[in-house]
């Protein structure tokens, strides 16, 4: 009995337990259902008010915009009536302004008729004037016309032949007057001597038998020296001296040189005169290129090339009417520089042109192209500044003058050959040349004597007075100017001066 009681006691307290806790359970599940109920309900409640605030918003909202639409509506209306009204509007105008235009186009042709009527009857009366002008002038209608454009070209040429007159005159005022400062204080600056070396062709001899010496056996010696030097020796009569002819002068020195070396050493055959010639030779070429390098840094011009060091080297060696080339190359670099200072143009640049002017000159060529082409293909091959290339170029009016500084190397060379001393010419071509200008100016009409003067550097032509009138006269100088430039060759430039004057003579009696 005791073993059911301690069985069962303690199964009733687990029935009685789990009854407890189930419904306990029961009453905790009732309870969470009838609070979600509520939740339910108050969420309910909660979403319907809600919905509703919403419809009332929208409606508000669509209250809103009909009315704003209905505003838009009302003032689209306004414009499209305005729009409606100015159209009308400008419709109208166009009416009355069309059917102006047709009254006015109506006028119109009543003037044009009107018009037309009196334009014939003035062509009839032109034509009846006209008519009667012809009869009263005793001139056709092209005769009088061509003597009107005639008048008026006369009257043309005057006024600017006058007006040219004028700015001759005003610029003549200042720019002679400061050109000739510029010259007179270059000239008083300058302080070359004129050198007029003149190259020697005859070697003396100590007596007569030497010529044979030369000569040699069979004329061995003289056709050695002749093949190596590449010049001619002239043997004659003349007592105690030999001739030495040649177009280089280069060739002409060194055959000089070696041929007084010989005399005097005494001895003279072929194998003698190969090695002085070939001495002399390379002590040329030396000389040549220390007498280039003695102008470059006696003028502080730097950066030559050797090939236009040896070709103003060879200028040493050669002359010009008697001037030795490479000291008036060198005399043309001072003036050129010290008018290039006073006028502020590129001394530097004017300076070296005008020492290169004439590098032509010591170049070997076999063809006919002239000093100042030759010159200005070496210059641009040493890659000298273009205004240097320009104004080597173009010192004899070859090309155009681009630059300040080519004019200053043509005046240079103008200067350096024109001064007293500098140069001599031939009587016979002097002659000839004063011939040809006074040729050129009798072959215009209305000159009556020309006179040359100035060693041929200034014209002077006397005109007719009747046939030629003061704007003839200048017209008459440019173009004798212009033909002397076209047919002669000279250095410098003329000076051509017309002289027109009126004279009234009468005789007491």
């Amino acid at each position: 009995m005791d073993l059911v009681y301690k069985i069962a006691l303690p199964l009733v307290g687990i029935v009685i337990g789990w009854t407890i806790r189930w419904l306990y359970a029961r009453y905790q599940l009732s309870s969470s259902e009838q609070k979600s109920l509520r939740v339910k309900q108050d969420a309910v409640k909660e979403a319907e008010q809600e919905k509703k605030s919403i419809l009332l918003e929208a409606q508000n909202q669509i209250m809103k915009e009909r009315r704003q639409l209905e505003k838009e509506n009302r003032d689209r209306r306004n414009d499209v009536q305005k729009y409606e009204r100015r159209v009308q509007q400008k419709e109208d105008n166009l009416d009355n302004k069309t059917a102006m235009l047709e009254r006015n186009q109506a006028l119109l042709n009543e003037q044009e008729a009107i018009l037309a009527n009196r334009e014939e009857k003035v062509a009839e009366e032109e034509v009846r004037w006209q008519t009667e002008l012809e009869r009263i002038s005793g001139l056709t209608k092209d005769e009088a016309k061509k003597l009107i454009i005639q008048s008026l070209e006369n009257e043309a040429k005057h006024d600017a032949q006058a007006l040219i007159n004028k700015i001759e005159q005003e610029a003549n005022l200042t720019a002679e007057k400061k050109a000739r400062d510029v010259i007179v204080t270059t000239i008083q600056r300058l302080a070359t001597d004129v050198s007029t070396e003149i190259t020697v062709t005859s070697v003396s001899l100590p007596n007569d038998e030497m010529k044979g010496r030369i000569i040699g056996r069979e004329g061995r010696n003289i056709r050695t020296l002749e093949t190596l030097t590449g010049v001619d020796i002239i043997i004659d009569d003349t007592p105690e001296a030999v001739v030495i002819s040649c177009f280089d002068p280069i060739r002409k020195v060194i055959a000089k040189i070696a041929l007084e070396r010989l005399i005097a050493d005494g001895r003279i055959h072929p194998a003698r005169i190969e090695e002085v010639v070939q001495k002399v030779t390379k002590e040329i070429s030396q000389t040549i290129y220390e007498e280039g390098e003695k102008v470059l840094f006696d003028l502080g011009i730097h950066n030559v090339r050797p090939e236009g060091i040896r070709a103003l080297g060879r200028l040493h060696f050669r002359t010009s009417y008697g001037q030795n080339v490479l000291s008036h190359s060198k005399e043309v670099a001072v003036i050129a520089g010290m008018i290039a200072a006073e006028i502020g143009a590129d001394a530097e640049i004017a300076k070296r042109g005008a020492l290169l002017h004439d590098i032509g000159k010591g170049l070997e060529t076999d063809g006919d192209v002239n000093h100042a082409e030759l010159g200005a293909e070496l210059c641009k091959r040493m890659n000298e500044d273009p205004r240097i290339v320009n104004a080597v170029a173009a010192h004899h009016n070859d090309v155009e003058i681009n630059s300040v500084e080519g004019i200053l190397v043509q005046v240079a060379d103008a200067i350096s050959a024109a001064r007293p001393g500098a140069r001599r010419e031939t009587l016979d071509n002097y002659i000839k040349r004063l011939e040809n200008l006074e040729k050129i100016a009798m072959s215009f009409e209305g000159v009556e004597k020309v006179f040359a003067i100035q060693a041929g550097r200034e014209l002077r032509i006397m005109v007719n007075n009747d046939k030629i009138d003061d704007s003839k006269a200048q017209i008459l100088a440019k173009d004798i100017a212009k033909q002397i430039e076209n047919e002669l060759k000279y250095p410098g430039r003329i000076r051509v001066t017309i002289i027109r004057e009126t004279r009234a003579v009468e005789y007491a009696r």
